[in-house]
């Protein structure tokens, strides 16, 4: 369902969607064909009838199809969040059929576990070397002294390090590695061995190649088939992608690689909510079988195994990078553009900023829990 952008917007149809979407827009502060960077700018008479019919899918496919236009999405979101609007946005549909499917079935199984790296993680190298800072860190930065993207993610690296205490020769895991941004510094900047795992190709081939002449191994491997003992374990933007039915399993496996004075650092975005859901569009075009934890969520499923020790919440910096990363999307586009289509540029630039907006907005939050075996006699967090 596509269409050509039209040059401005069009007259607004009198219909009973259009009435209805004014409705849901009514104290929000965003106004229809309006002046305001966070007003929506109509391009196609059928933008009313798709976004009420399918939700929050509508309104992020309208926007890829060129249906409408908002000069600021991200302060869009915020205000649209702000005012309740979000489960009122998402399609009951859509809502029921992830919550039925995610009762009876493993979304995020084993089988399905590459699922994730194949439809984003391996989406181009390019894409993401232009996007993030040259730490390659595709997490939350740490911005509280920090004045640039590059900063505030070397700030990110170095206070997880200092909250697991590394010291020379530790074994390391990285759950989740990425692009090998953790493990190149830890090995770095505090001499240990680190081992990482990924889900995506691409992201392993980078790693392996940012990391050749550091004790670094990088592995292409799921967290469940993991085998060995590690003095520390980190995992910095995974556990978004373990889903619900899988959290104590996940919390098992690091206790069992983890020894008696081992510690254990998990970086998550987070939900103020404990329902099991997703948004329709993001779970189709960025993050496939996706769900973000809540606070209860962590600590029922962690309890068995693990000591909780400390919890760090930076939510608020989480908008602070997204809009750095959309600022770099939009600087170097040109340099990429010929790889990619129009539709891919329009999906990176809504996902990014309605991101940023949610963050704004406090609807998802940004934790760093450290959890120890019990063993430890004492424990001081470093901020």
């Amino acid at each position: 369902m596509t269409s050509e952008p039209r040059i401005g917007p069009i007259a607004l149809p009198d219909t009973r969607a259009r009435r209805v979407i004014e409705q849901l827009l009514d104290g929000s502060g965003v106004t229809l064909n309006g002046d305001a960077p966070h007003d929506i700018r109509v391009l196609h008479p059928d933008f009313f009838s798709r976004v009420l019919h399918k939700g929050t899918l509508g309104l992020g496919e309208s926007y890829m199809d060129g249906w409408w236009e908002c000069d600021r999405i991200d302060e869009l979101a915020c205000r649209l969040l702000l005012n309740g609007l979000g489960e009122h946005a998402r399609s009951t549909t859509e809502r029921l059929k992830y919550r039925l499917q995610a009762g009876f079935l493993n979304l995020q199984s084993k089988a399905r576990a590459y699922m994730v790296g194949e439809a984003h993680y391996d989406l181009g190298n390019d894409l993401f070397e232009r996007m993030l800072d040259p730490t390659m860190c595709y997490s939350c930065g740490y911005w509280k002294s920090a004045d640039d993207l590059h900063q505030a993610q070397r700030a990110k690296l170095e206070l997880t390090c200092r909250k697991l205490d590394l010291k020379p020769g530790m074994k390391v895991l990285d759950i989740g590695c990425g692009w090998g941004s953790f493990a190149e510094h830890a090995a770095r900047h505090h001499d240990v061995e680190v081992t990482g795992i990924t889900i995506s190709r691409e992201q392993a081939a980078l790693a392996r190649e940012r990391c050749a002449e550091l004790p670094v191994e990088i592995l292409l491997q799921d967290y469940r088939d993991l085998d060995g003992l590690y003095d520390r374990i980190v995992s910095i933007g995974m556990f978004e992608h373990v889903g619900h039915r899988n959290y104590a399993t996940y919390f098992e496996t690091v206790r069992r690689l983890m020894p008696a004075d081992g510690l254990f650092l998990l970086h998550t975005i987070g939900s103020n909510r404990s329902d099991v859901s997703a948004d329709p569009w993001f779970n189709k075009y960025i993050f496939p079988n996706g769900v973000l934890p809540s606070a209860m969520h962590i600590a029922k499923a962690s309890e068995d195994h693990l000591m909780m020790e400390d919890w760090q919440n930076f939510g608020p910096d989480y908008d602070h990078t997204l809009m750095a990363w959309l600022a770099n999307f939009d600087a170097h586009w040109h340099e990429i553009a010929h790889h990619y289509n129009e539709r891919t540029r329009r999906m990176f630039r809504y996902y990014l900023s309605v991101c940023a907006g949610a963050f704004r907005a406090r609807h998802m939050q940004l934790w760093q829990v450290v959890f120890s075996r019990g063993r430890r006699r004492r424990y001081d967090a470093p901020r």
